[in-house]
């Protein structure tokens, strides 16, 4: 679909015929009506645009906030196993090390599942508000007068 395309000749048209002729004033509601449909409709298929981006990077941030708190799991299972060595030699500096590296490398990995699953959930949210202004411009089209379309 050409419409921003058909923006710029609709506005020479437009002067075109102001400065060569006379143009009634009914002419002229019917241009603004049409300039506004096509604006409306450009923004509806830029929105739809938007809109299959962001639903095609669902699937890739659902599994990677899975996978993240498949990870996060993990590493706490690690940091247990880690603190239960410790505990039964309190005394030795190399479990020592190993539980705090395995706390550090637990606490990182919750982290990142975390961000990961806010990175989902405000995907979520922008694909809504998207879905929300879609509907409300396909309604501000429906409510324009039927002579409004420009036939390409």
């Amino acid at each position: 679909m050409c419409i921003p395309k058909l923006l710029p000749l609709l506005a020479f048209l437009f002067f075109r015929f102001a400065v060569v002729a006379q143009v009634s004033p009914d002419s002229v509601a019917a241009l603004k009506q049409q300039k506004q449909y096509l604006e409306i409709n450009s923004r509806i298929n830029e929105r739809k645009l938007q809109l299959a981006r962001l639903e095609n990077s669902v699937e890739k941030k659902s599994r990677d906030a899975v996978q993240g708190a498949d990870e996060a799991r993990k590493a706490a299972e690690e940091n247990s196993d880690a603190a239960n060595r410790l505990n039964n030699d309190p005394q030795d500096k190399s479990k020592a090390k190993k539980a705090r590296k395995a706390a550090h490398n637990a606490e990182r990995k919750a982290k990142q599942a975390r961000s990961a699953a806010d990175d989902l959930d405000d995907l979520k949210k922008n694909i809504e508000s998207l879905k929300n202004k879609i509907a409300e411009d396909e309604a501000k089209l429906a409510s324009l007068p039927a002579a409004a379309p420009v036939k390409q």
